[in-house]
């Protein structure tokens, strides 16, 4: 595939990304996430999705920033992803210049977009805060352990909600998830107009990962491309939790490691304590060497899942208490 420029400023010049840029983009990559970047598995997938923009930052020839963005929302907005500057340029104004760039290439190729959002873990200071509304903030359980120690992990949750459900003498046993594998009765509920008060979607959005999506139709046929499995409470009329897992993919931290997200909606505790049980139930026979798993949930639900998830000796807390916040701003 021939390299397309799209324009020059600052010394550099910005080229859209091509499936032969994988080697390079690696290598400005190398420590990003800590070892997490979902990027090396992603990468080929975003050349050829649709309504995603990929651009590339060089100077003299060297590869040195990468940003991508998707178009959802019907067109109304751009959710960016993947931006990095190699080391040596960090610093340097470089992500500013990329993102200007990428903005205004997306807005010249889709004129209608014109909000700009994004997902990041680590708070920016308040002056690059003031210049993005923070739609929300997500709590975020992180574990990690072997793959062979999951499925004593899974026995032994189960024996904690056993008990807590005797201890507490509730309820909780009528509480009941279904795996939603009916297209039509998973559109019915994501299409619901009371969707996002019923489970407290931050900034009413579903966010997939790292992936921002109002619950309208157009980003219907961008969830259904990530393969997800979706658990729902359908026990009642006004559902009360909703929760999916993306199908667990490589990263490159610890020479090679497998990582799980699960993404909850809702504030029901004794539901999400059963959905965590149910999704690695789901990709037992998947998992395989180390595996990371990154729980993203309401926050008046991390305390609870902490303890019924602390005291095994395979699976333990990978990280403290940490957060995903949501930003916005309007895109000039």
């Amino acid at each position: 595939m021939e390299a397309q420029c799209i324009g020059e400023s600052d010394g550099l010049k910005f080229w859209l990304a091509r499936p032969q840029d994988y080697d390079e983009v690696m290598a400005i990559s190398q420590d990003v996430h800590l070892g997490h970047d979902y990027l090396p598995h992603r990468y080929h997938t975003w050349m050829t999705e649709k309504d995603r923009v990929t651009v590339l930052a060089r100077r003299d020839a060297k590869l040195i920033a990468l940003e991508s963005g998707l178009v959802v929302d019907g067109g109304r907005t751009v959710v960016v992803e993947g931006l990095r500057v190699c080391p040596s340029e960090r610093g340097h104004g470089v992500a500013g210049v990329i993102q200007r760039i990428t903005d205004g290439y997306i807005k010249q190729v889709y004129p209608s977009v014109n909000i700009k959002r994004f997902t990041r873990v680590d708070d920016p200071g308040p002056e690059k805060l003031s210049k993005f509304i923070v739609l929300a903030l997500r709590a975020v359980l992180s574990l990690i352990g072997e793959a062979e120690g999951f499925n004593r992990f899974v026995v032994g949750l189960k024996a904690k909600l056993d008990s807590i459900e005797k201890t507490e003498q509730s309820t909780t046993t009528n509480n009941q998830l279904t795996v939603l594998k009916d297209d039509q009765q998973l559109k019915a509920l994501l299409l619901d107009p009371d969707l996002s008060t019923r489970l407290q979607l931050p900034g009413g959005a579903i966010i997939q990962d790292w992936l921002p999506l109002k619950p309208v139709e157009s980003n219907l046929e961008i969830l259904k491309r990530k393969n997800l499995t979706w658990l729902a409470d359908t026990t009642n009329d006004k559902l009360r939790f909703m929760s999916f897992h993306t199908p667990p993919y490589p990263v490159p931290f610890n020479g090679g490691s497998l990582r799980l997200t699960i993404d909850m909606y809702g504030e029901n505790l004794p539901l999400a304590r059963k959905a965590l049980i149910t999704h690695l139930e789901q990709v037992m026979g998947e998992l395989h060497g180390t595996v990371l798993v990154n729980i993203y949930l309401n926050q008046t639900l991390w305390t609870g899942m902490q303890k019924v998830c602390e005291g095994d000796e395979g699976v333990k807390q990978f990280r403290d208490y940490w957060e995903q916040l949501f930003l916005e701003r309007e895109l000039s």
